[in-house]
């Protein structure tokens, strides 16, 4: 089923509604400043298409989200992402178990960079 690119795009502003605080989405917007072409896109596609979809929830996206931007070293994503993993439920625990998973895929730099922030936002929350 094809969507209307406003239909997609207003999915992907209630995701990200869900997923990001206030403040994120604020600072997010500068790439709209930048490129409108890449933020219709990001919200669009990435929240509208991707994460709005039903078979997985937002929790389960996050750990999908969080396991790719660890093993691409996508750090400062990273930060934003694991917030919202937070904002939907995951918990400190889960977050760190995922992290640690990641050990034998990544390896040790990865992860020990990953938990460092998510140590991080764990002390802002």
């Amino acid at each position: 089923m094809t969507m209307d690119n406003n239909t997609r795009y207003n999915a992907g502003t209630r995701v990200m509604e869900e997923l990001f605080s206030e403040e994120v989405r604020t600072g997010m917007q500068e790439i709209k400043n930048i490129s409108p072409d890449l933020w219709d896109m990001i919200v669009s596609f990435g929240f509208g298409d991707l994460y709005a979809r039903k078979t997985l929830s937002l929790e389960q996206r996050e750990m999908i989200t969080l396991t790719s931007l660890i093993t691409q070293g996508a750090f400062d994503q990273l930060r934003v992402h694991l917030q919202a993993a937070l904002n939907v439920g995951l918990t400190k625990e889960e977050i760190i178990e995922l992290i640690i998973h990641c050990i034998g895929y990544v390896g040790f730099p990865k992860a020990v960079q990953a938990m460092g922030i998510a140590g991080e936002i764990f002390k802002e929350n």
